[in-house]
């Protein structure tokens, strides 16, 4: 791959020269390269990863046709000249990571916390805590609330008098729906 500079001739150019050279537009530079090879058959992995770019550049599109949303992609720009859409693309391609789920300051009282700490390549937008007994009964559930940093916290609202055996379940959610499940079992 060639990137082409101070040229007349080529610059602005993209497309495709006789059938083995490519001109494209990469953040206002010319780059010039050798036709890509398109392989016969795709593998089953190829594809999948081909309908999964397919829905990113989809979601990509609609994120930036929303101001609001485009407004908070736009905020996360580098210095690498990406743009919000490439960041809204990035963003759904990748979850959020549930890194550490504290638990040491849960002893099934009202008030009790506990601390999840979780990570995304944009944002998480929300996490979700479920509280289970042993036989699945849903003790209590809600919404973790943004602390500091990466750390979530969720406050206990139900007396929980046997906690030998509970299951606790968080869910972290990024903007574009992403999630990533966690379950510990006290």
């Amino acid at each position: 791959m060639a990137e082409v500079k101070n040229n007349i001739v080529t610059q602005g150019a993209s497309g495709m020269l006789g059938d083995m050279i490519v001109f494209r537009q990469v953040n206002g530079k010319t780059i010039m390269a050798t036709k890509p090879r398109q392989s016969e058959k795709k593998s089953e992995k190829q594809i999948e990863h081909q309908a999964r770019f397919q829905k990113a550049t989809i979601y990509g599109r609609s994120a930036v046709a929303k101001p609001e949303l485009k407004s908070e992609y736009e905020s996360a720009v580098g210095e690498k000249g990406n743009s919000a859409y490439q960041v809204a693309v990035a963003d759904f391609l990748n979850a959020p990571s549930i890194q550490e789920v504290n638990l040491s300051k849960y002893h099934g009282n009202v008030g009790d916390v506990i601390s999840i700490l979780v990570t995304d390549d944009f944002k998480v937008q929300r996490v979700e805590v479920e509280i289970h007994d042993p036989d699945g009964t849903l003790v209590e559930a809600g919404s973790a609330v943004a602390g500091f940093g990466v750390e979530w916290v969720y406050t206990a609202t139900v007396k929980n008098a046997s906690l030998a055996g509970d299951k606790i379940t968080i869910t972290a959610f990024d903007l574009p729906g992403n999630t990533d499940v966690e379950d510990k079992t006290l």
